[in-house]
């Protein structure tokens, strides 16, 4: 999986999938009997041609093969998606890791799966973005309606909003795209209002929370709980596929939301609950975006991986020492000791009542003032 490696000095470092995979070893969080971990294949054509155009995965293979023949106009061999050779390949296989997940939902072998190497939620139908080439998260849940399932709910809460998931299936019903993030008048890639909803086939199955710039836990957890149960409630999804980039954490250096482990942690847990109470626990998650490679992205996502294998792993619990000294040596820098941040995320809910003085409370009735009444619901009070 680290194959996918744009070169030195890009913030998507594949040290990060490693640094996580060996955390979460060293927690024990793959040794649980219920757990399998299974090696992905590369995503064929075909499957590939389920969200991508065919001339768009011809380009990718093109750069692959020559990355001196970057095609800027497809975003490949740009700043943010810089050419290198296997690109194809390496990208086709983080997208396989998400179709493994969408088949063992589907055959019934497993209720949830996670794939922590992917998220790759910004490329497009035709084009690469933000450091994405194939979308993983959409090739997924293109899987599981052709294996039959009727409704799918996308939870993208990555600081960048989720555009190429949400282009790919805006104007299909069965999917409702829900992403939370930092707004686009702040950061890339500019777009995630919450007057995006949906094409004329599927109005009210894009829903968009655009948070303020500095936005942290309390007021982030409030605008989730205010939107996205609602909503999930509504819509009834079969499976849950989310998106859980940790750059919305305040050490993240490309990112303005100010969100600790214990705020990303909770997140993941409210996922879990829906997904528990909606889907038959059926619930396919993905990483994303984060890049504090050895202080934030090991953890969140060691915490996401305990919450889909039902085995959460406490705030309170210490860094594994052996992890901290392989970090130091390898890395030169002191990781942290304890898997939480130590902060509290305590959150008010909207039952509590609207301030519209509030700019975070703003964004949110902008949000359920487009979306609820199309299901019913009332904006205010619901």
């Amino acid at each position: 999986m680290t194959a996918y490696n744009f070169g030195p000095g890009h913030p998507m470092a594949p040290q990060r999938l490693e640094l996580t995979a060996r955390l979460a070893e060293s927690l024990g969080l793959f040794g649980h009997q219920h757990v399998a971990v299974e090696a992905p294949a590369v995503a064929s054509d075909v499957e590939l041609l389920t969200v991508h155009s065919a001339g768009y995965v011809e380009a990718v293979r093109r750069v692959s093969e020559d990355p001196s023949t970057p095609e800027e106009a497809r975003g490949l061999g740009t700043e943010d998606d810089p050419a290198f050779a296997g690109m194809h390949e390496a990208s086709a296989r983080l997208a396989g890791g998400s179709l493994l997940a969408a088949d063992t939902i589907i055959s019934g072998r497993a209720v949830r799966a996670v794939n922590f190497s992917g998220g790759m939620h910004h490329a497009a139908r035709e084009r690469a973005s933000g450091f994405c080439v194939y979308n993983d998260v959409a090739l997924a849940i293109q899987r599981l309606l052709d294996g039959g399932v009727q409704r799918i709910v996308s939870i993208d809460v990555d600081a960048h909003h989720g555009d190429g998931t949400q282009s790919i299936f805006w104007n299909d019903p069965r999917v409702m795209t829900i992403s939370l993030h930092e707004t686009g008048l702040s950061l890339f890639p500019g777009t995630g209002f919450a007057n995006e909803t949906g094409g004329p086939d599927a109005p009210g199955t894009a829903v968009n929370v655009a948070l303020p710039t500095f936005t942290g836990d309390a007021a982030w957890l409030r605008a989730f709980h205010a939107v996205v149960p609602q909503l999930v409630g509504a819509f009834q999804p079969e499976v849950i596929v989310s998106q859980h980039g940790c750059d919305s954490h305040r050490d993240d250096p490309l990112t303005h939301l100010t969100l600790s482990i214990d705020g990303q942690r909770e997140a993941a847990s409210a996922v879990a609950s829906l997904a528990a109470r909606y889907c038959d626990n059926r619930w396919i998650a993905t990483g994303g975006g984060g890049y504090d490679v050895t202080g934030v992205v090991p953890r969140a996502w060691s915490h996401l991986i305990g919450m889909v294998t039902q085995r959460p792993v406490p705030l309170s619990t210490p860094v594994p020492e052996a992890w901290r000294t392989y970090v130091r040596e390898n890395y030169g820098v002191w990781a942290p000791e304890s898997m939480g941040d130590d902060v509290d995320v305590w959150w008010r809910s909207w039952e509590v009542g609207y301030d519209p003085a509030d700019e975070v409370d703003r964004t949110i009735i902008a949000t359920r003032k487009e979306i609820f009444p199309l299901y019913g619901l009332d904006p205010w009070f619901d």
